[in-house]
């Protein structure tokens, strides 16, 4: 669930590994870059969250997955509180031991442990595109329009021959061995709608270099 970490026996990580996973990611100027446009892109969508929030309360997110919390940081410097998740145990417990956040250990694709409408909005960034059946997807989306009150912020990859073929080029040469999904054309925005989500935005990561894809997505009513 969290963001291709070094695996160990499946589902299993090592607190070494997540350590190691931690200070090489995001390290090189290329994804310096890339976390930073994502953040920015994350930022603005939540300012349509938060635009809502009543005033004197601060909005309750679930960053998932949390990973070692590249985002969860970031996120709770906007003055939200933040419960994190991960499928990971040793990416929760590095997450807590760094920011002191409040979380749990769980599978999104099997239920999450939340009560219903719990959060005003899910942020689950880089976990769609390790999901390959569109109807987990649906499923995924549908516990997040179960525990969140009102949104969602999601990130999936769409088909793109350009990116795909960089990513061939790359598996190629043992540069990556991740295999990511991406979703074809509408295929996204009929999985949200299946989960009880309107499409408000989608917004490129870099038009027509990067498969990457950001969407805001508002809970229908009733």
């Amino acid at each position: 669930m969290s963001s291709s970490p070094p695996k160990t026996g499946g589902s299993k990580f090592t607190a070494g590994g997540v350590r190691e996973y931690e200070k090489k990611r995001y390290r090189g100027l290329d994804q310096r870059i890339v976390h930073a446009r994502e953040a920015r892109m994350i930022g603005r969508f939540l300012d349509a969250v938060l635009d809502g929030i009543p005033e004197g309360r601060a909005a309750r997110l679930l960053d998932l997955p949390c990973g070692y919390g590249r985002f969860t940081g970031p996120l709770l410097a906007r003055g939200v509180d933040v419960v994190i998740s991960d499928l990971s145990l040793e990416m929760v417990r590095r997450t807590r031991e760094r920011l002191g956040t409040p979380g749990a250990v769980a599978d999104a694709t099997r239920g999450l442990p939340f009560a219903g409408a719990v959060f005003d909005a899910v942020v689950s960034i880089r976990f769609f595109h390790h999901l390959h059946a569109p109807e987990t997807r649906a499923a995924v989306l549908s516990e997040f329009a179960r525990t969140s009150a009102g949104w969602a912020i999601v990130s999936f990859y769409l088909e793109s021959g350009l990116h795909l073929s960089q990513r061939r080029i790359r598996r190629f040469f043992g540069k990556s061995r991740t295999n990511i999904k991406m979703i074809e054309k509408g295929g996204f925005e009929r999985e949200a709608q299946g989960g009880g989500f309107d499409v408000v935005r989608v917004v490129p990561l870099f038009r027509g270099l990067h498969a990457y894809h950001l969407a805001l997505l508002k809970k229908r009513s009733g």
